[in-house]
């Protein structure tokens, strides 16, 4: 039998690639596949993106029904009546929990006080870190020690911070008033219950408090920082403040504002510390957005109230990502 040849758009004469159907002489048939752009993926490429949903399975499970599941049956609970009993019934209002807090000044003396203890804490807490940081960032003697020390308030539950500095400002026993008693400054006062020393003394703990996260992030930004930059800038004649201004703040510049962001939002929704000191108190001057909203549900049982009050503090916390992400967004073209 004579063997036909099979023609293939590979070759017009008839065989693929010069060559009959054969891949060779006397040869298996040898086949060619051709995978254009809308062709399927390859089998190895789509096992691999299954692999990778169930590795990351076990990490998006709990956020989602410990996170995204709570933070949708509160905006859903913030449209309702919602109160504490079993035998009342829930009814839907829709947005009169909203029109009730528009006119609720107790809530936005909160909000109010929230913010100053945000901006009051952050500010400042940003300045000591950044000192504390250039500082061990030097070769100094038992600079180990150091560093190791001042991660100690971060790694202390807030509840056991708020307890001891409780202590601290105890009137009658505690250290700061008898050290104001030794130095013959005056007879000490109860600085967690006046009006005037609540807030202020409340905003010196969370700045000790959350000071050594900002430091921590801090100095791994000047431990990165090239030292031939700075030895350039000082054989130039550049004194200590503009090195500083012309090549460490450039360099630590994306962390300090992601730190400081991630701090103001962290300082507004503060509620263990402020709690454990003064519950609010004296008189409402420390009382945070997070107490009041939880006094309403757990206290008073209005959980629908509660619910919006809620809402109002997520879109506030959303606004501050969007413009930090704008920013950093903008950062990232500039470069």
């Amino acid at each position: 039998m004579t063997a036909t040849k099979r023609s293939g758009p590979d070759d017009p004469h008839g065989g693929r690639n010069g060559r009959d159907g054969h891949g060779g002489q006397g040869g298996r048939p040898r086949r060619f596949w051709r995978r254009g752009p809308s062709g399927p993926p390859p089998r190895g490429k789509a096992f691999g993106d299954r692999a990778a949903w169930f590795l990351v399975l076990p990490a998006l499970i709990p956020i989602l029904v410990l996170s995204v599941g709570p933070l949708l049956y509160g905006i859903a609970l913030a449209f309702t009546d919602a109160q504490s009993g079993r035998t009342r019934s829930t009814q839907w209002i829709g947005t009169l929990n909203f029109q009730d807090l528009l006119h609720d000044t107790l809530f936005w003396d909160s909000f109010r006080i929230g913010l100053v203890w945000a901006v009051g804490v952050t500010v400042p807490q940003f300045l000591l870190a950044l000192g504390l940081a250039l500082l061990l960032n030097q070769n100094l003697r038992l600079r180990w020690l150091a560093r190791a020390l001042a991660i100690v308030p971060w790694a202390m539950p807030e509840v056991v911070v708020g307890i001891m500095w409780r202590l601290v400002y105890n009137p009658d026993a505690g250290i700061l008033n008898e050290t104001i008693r030794d130095l013959g400054l005056g007879d000490g006062r109860d600085w967690l219950t006046g009006l005037a020393t609540a807030l202020p003394a409340v905003i010196l703990v969370g700045i000790w408090a959350g000071m050594p996260q900002t430091t921590v992030a801090l100095l791994a930004g000047l431990q990165n920082t090239p030292r031939e930059l700075h030895e350039a800038a000082a054989l130039d004649g550049a004194g200590a403040w503009r090195r500083f201004r012309t090549v460490t703040w450039p360099a630590i510049k994306p962390i300090a504002l992601a730190i400081s962001a991630l701090n103001l939002i962290w300082n507004f929704n503060s509620f263990a510390l402020v709690y454990v000191l003064t519950s609010g108190g004296p008189g409402g001057r420390t009382r945070l957005p997070m107490l009041f909203a939880y006094e309403e549900a757990f206290r008073y049982g209005q959980f629908g109230y509660a619910a919006a009050m809620g809402c109002v503090m997520v879109a506030v916390i959303s606004v501050l990502l969007a413009f930090y992400l704008v920013g950093r967004l903008r950062g990232g073209e500039d470069r």
